[in-house]
């Protein structure tokens, strides 16, 4: 199916933006209106191969797990995002974050593709859902980067520390 576009204008440097947005832990910040239960896949959450499981809050859709991986992390512009969810993770998606330099801040335009496999699963596939989601969720990054305000919570590594020296009980 044709992705779905959104664009917005950050007040920030382009190596700022592109840093925040190319760790995977940062996403469930900006993207909590619409996800949730965010699980990371790895210890480093930054650059290709980070990955994360989480959930669409997307009403009639039984099947709400996605997961995604960086696939692509081109410094200072462009990182993308492949992954699967939907009955048996049979959809395949794909988000990729443009980072160009606009004026005194940065462009980032993000582009949402689904590729349902069975008519079935088209069904669940709602364009506007994802356009009007994703513009929120761009409009509160570009919040969180220039000021600050309105920031979700980041996701982590469930268990505790992993490391002798973090302070793990167990040496």
């Amino acid at each position: 199916m044709d992705p779905v576009t959104q664009t917005v204008l950050v007040s920030r440097p382009v190596a700022e933006v592109f840093d925040y947005l190319a760790d995977i832990a940062n996403h469930p910040e900006f993207l909590d209106h619409f996800t949730s239960e965010w699980n990371l896949t790895r210890e480093d959450t930054y650059g290709t191969g980070a990955g994360a499981r989480f959930k669409f809050h997307q009403r009639g859709n039984r099947f709400p797990w996605v997961d995604q991986t960086i696939l692509e992390c081109d410094a200072p512009r462009r990182i993308v995002l492949a992954g699967r969810g939907g009955k048996y993770n049979r959809v395949r998606t794909v988000t990729a974050y443009a980072i160009e330099p606009s004026g005194s801040g940065t462009r980032v335009t993000v582009s949402f593709e689904t590729e349902p496999k069975y008519p079935s699963d088209k069904l669940v596939d709602r364009r506007g859902f994802y356009k009007r989601q994703f513009g929120k969720g761009l409009r509160r990054l570009a919040g969180i980067l220039e000021d600050g305000h309105d920031r979700g919570t980041r996701a982590s590594i469930a268990g505790g520390a992993r490391k002798p020296a973090t302070g793990t009980p167990l040496r």
